[in-house]
């Protein structure tokens, strides 16, 4: 008869501790927009309410179910962080975007700058309720493109830093400019952090170059990467280069008063 290892015990142990607290760690909430749908989001409130928050906003066709491996780490880093989920989008991880299905039943559009409105809703939810200090927003994909639109709005300061997965002029089809997230991110004066994997390089470009503040990251891997804040789960082998960009990054905020 095989025996296991105390080691190993103490091991498996160890992680279902770990599995478990991010489990407790994620609390459903529900707050409501301008227009009447209800916004559906995880909190991962591990920190008082004096640490750095970030919001995070999914990519085309998905839900907040793409940050339940991501904000956990995020928590580990010291962040608090909430996961929205936006009216444009669907399921991912088997979670299911709540918000899209309240917006349907209420006959509100569900396109990509439909999603604005939440966007700016958990923003300000999130300050009121739980950002005490530094708040950060966060976006993949078509939100990656969308946080700009917001810093660029925030004239009174809310916003301390944007991280942006795989941006692009995305909204051409929807009577935007070709340059529309470009012009918005030429009127932000906040921390950024930009990535893309090696494909989307050139179309992210041109948006990283319009930022004029001198406090700006631009990521990209030596590896073919990966579109989206999924570059940063662990079932891409090079996800760690990744997180070693945003450790560095983020560590900035943890330094500041």
């Amino acid at each position: 008869m095989l025996v296991e290892s105390p080691f190993r015990i103490l091991f498996v142990v160890i992680l279902l501790l770990i599995s478990l607290l991010n489990v407790l760690a994620r609390e459903q909430i529900k707050f409501n927009a301008k227009d009447g749908v209800v916004i559906t989001a995880d909190l991962y409130l591990s920190h008082p309410k004096t640490a750095p928050f970030i919001v995070l906003f999914h990519q085309a066709g998905w839900s907040r179910g793409e940050y339940l491996e991501i904000a956990p780490k995020l928590n580990q880093l010291g962040f608090n962080c909430m996961a929205v989920d936006q009216r444009s989008g669907s399921t991912v991880n088997n979670v299911k975007n709540e918000t899209r299905l309240s917006a349907q039943a209420k006959m509100k559009g569900t396109s990509f700058l439909d999603a604005l409105e939440d966007m700016r809703t958990a923003i300000k939810f999130a300050k009121k309720a739980y950002a005490e200090q530094k708040m950060l927003i966060w976006g993949s994909s078509y939100s990656a493109s969308l946080v700009f639109v917001l810093a660029s709005e925030d004239t009174t300061s809310v916003i301390d830093g944007v991280l942006a997965f795989s941006p692009g002029e995305y909204f051409s089809k929807f009577g935007k400019g070709d340059d529309f997230i470009s012009k918005a991110a030429a009127n932000i004066d906040v921390k950024v952090f930009v990535t893309a994997a090696k494909n989307e390089k050139e179309g992210c470009q041109p948006i990283f170059d319009a930022i004029t503040t001198e406090n700006k990251t631009y990521y990209v891997p030596t590896t073919s990467g990966n579109h989206g804040s999924r570059a940063l789960w662990e079932k891409f082998p090079d996800h760690k280069q990744y997180w070693e960009a945003i450790r560095v990054f983020l560590s900035t905020f943890l330094q500041e008063d």
